[in-house]
């Protein structure tokens, strides 16, 4: 069983280090990092010490390390901190580890700006999707560190931010921090900042421009029908505010991870569901070449990134979803079938896990047959429907229903 010693260290080229680190490199035998720390640490390792460099696939690097009693592991700043300490850690969960931390890039960078810390949002893009991120804008944190890659860069970072509203924040980016000659600090506007160009390795800090700015994107409980652009302006095309909410809460998605929403028309359930819990995953499907452009705008027009579009006869589409996102949805919404109830029901009945949960709002008896149906011929559990009419609109049936609790059952 290997043991690891993790020692962070900044991008300065003549690194500093305590008296019990410096004991550490002297009597050490095997030595690994990334090229950049290498190029940093190369001069004080000693005499005929072995180096492994840490590139992908990561498999190979660990594969290097099972030989070896001890590896001393050079990494960025504090190695806990979305760093390669936390790598180790899950790959030999066995295995005793020391770290020796040093300031991360997001600290250094607060330094830099005499910048109070303690309230900041912490988001990693590196090599990481924009989920985290983009839940931070919806949840209006007001202060937001952010730890970049050469995907998510600052400008990248910003041009999606203007995409979606939230132009009420303050860019600082760090580059190269603790290089005494490359480092560079710079406070701009996202407007700015989506023009630039930053030299890898950056971070950067989101602030907000004023102390009551951040309100101004927060969604309202209930977003209003006439602020959704419509399909072809017909107001019937749309879940109406109220029955939407009591769609969302029979979908008992504070408990869900992944929402799918089939059949989205203009994307109000999927954007209200986005902005009220942003911690899911959400992919909207619709068979209507139009509702892409739908979906574009309504979703910028409410500030919430985030969601994944379809667009084709869900059956045929639902696989694509499924290579694309990875995770198989446990609450999914039927907002419109084409007939095709039955075929949707068993779709999902073949991939979603047990207790998933299935809602529909039927406004004909025809539909809440084909629903019953469905609900027997997959063992569904249904559970108490409920009956609403919204002002001179027909009454509205919301239909709910969960998969067995096991596997087994739900083949049954």
């Amino acid at each position: 069983m290997s043991r690891f010693i993790v020692i962070g260290i900044t991008d300065h080229p003549q690194p500093f280090f305590p008296p019990e680190v410096q004991e550490v490199i002297r009597r050490g035998k095997v030595f690994s990092g990334g090229k950049r720390h290498h190029d940093i640490v190369a001069p004080l390792l000693p005499e005929g010490s072995v180096w492994i460099d840490i590139t992908v696939p990561l498999s190979a690097v660990f594969e290097q390390y099972l030989p070896h009693e001890e590896v001393v592991v050079f990494a960025s700043g504090d190695p806990l901190f979305f760093g390669f300490a936390n790598t180790l850690q899950r790959e030999f969960p066995d295995s005793p580890i020391k770290v020796f931390p040093s300031f991360n890039s997001l600290q250094m960078l607060a330094h830099r700006l005499v910048m109070p810390y303690h309230d900041m949002r912490i988001v990693s893009l590196t090599g990481r999707p924009w989920k985290a991120f983009d839940r931070a804008l919806i949840e209006g944190a007001p202060k937001i560190g952010i730890l970049t890659d050469k995907e998510h860069t600052p400008a990248t970072i910003a041009r999606r931010m203007l995409d979606y509203g939230y132009t009420h924040y303050q860019m600082h980016v760090g580059e190269h921090l603790g290089n005494p000659t490359q480092e560079k600090v710079t406070s701009l506007s996202l407007e700015e900042a989506a023009r630039m160009d930053f030299s890898h390795p950056n971070c950067l800090i989101l602030c907000p421009l004023c102390c009551d700015t951040v309100a101004t994107t927060l969604a309202p409980f209930g977003i209003p029908d006439s602020s959704f652009s419509l399909l072809d302006g017909r107001e019937k095309m749309i879940t109406k505010m109220p029955i939407r909410l009591l769609t969302l809460q029979a979908l008992d998605l504070p408990r869900r991870h992944t929402f799918w929403d089939i059949g989205f028309c203009t994307g109000s359930v999927s954007i209200e569901a986005r902005l009220l819990f942003p911690h899911l995953d959400i992919t909207a499907f619709e068979i209507r070449p139009e509702g892409e452009t739908l979906m574009h705008e309504n979703t910028r027009r409410h500030h919430a990134p985030g969601i994944t579009t379809f667009i084709g006869d869900f059956c045929s589409v639902c696989s694509d979803a499924l290579a694309t996102t990875h995770t198989p949805p446990d609450a999914a919404f039927i907002g419109g079938h084409g007939g095709k109830l039955k075929d949707i029901m068993a779709q999902l009945v073949s991939i979603m896990p047990p207790q998933g949960r299935i809602v529909m709002n039927s406004v004909t008896a025809q539909s809440h047959q084909l629903w019953d149906e469905a609900c027997e011929e997959q063992h569904l559990t249904q559970l108490p429907p409920l009956h609403i009419q919204l002002n001179d609109f027909n009454p509205i049936t919301i239909l709910s229903c969960e998969l067995p609790s096991s596997p087994s059952a739900k083949q049954a």
